[in-house]
């Protein structure tokens, strides 16, 4: 299956659709089937579970970056920063990798034990 994100103003993704693989042979294929389907004009841009495409599986609101030809999510905290290579956000000070649950602290910016 074949999946397509509709991009709205700021190419926010505003929803996820599917459509089958016979049908979207090629992203250009899948757009027009799902504007014919829905009567509209919208922009639709591919994007892929395994981020074969697009570095990351879209969601709703996220943005579509068309440099980077990236889905990137939203951002969580204002301290993360993004990271060129994955178009994921990340934290200031790495998670402890400890088998643990933490949650960040943006006050402290620190990872606190969830307990």
């Amino acid at each position: 299956m074949a999946h397509f994100a509709k991009l709205g103003v700021g190419n926010i993704v505003l929803r996820v659709t599917v459509v089958a693989n016979d049908i979207a042979t090629t992203e250009q294929a899948g757009v027009e089937f799902l504007n014919n389907l829905h009567n509209t004009n919208d922009v639709w841009v591919q994007t892929s579970y395994n981020g074969n495409i697009r570095k990351n599986f879209a969601g709703i609101g996220y943005k579509y970056d068309q440099t980077r030809d990236a889905f990137i999510p939203i951002k969580p905290f204002n301290s993360w920063t993004l990271n060129e290579t994955t178009c994921l956000w990340e934290a200031p000070v790495a998670m402890p990798d400890d088998g643990e649950r933490y949650n960040w602290n943006e006050t402290n910016q620190t990872w606190d034990l969830n307990e």
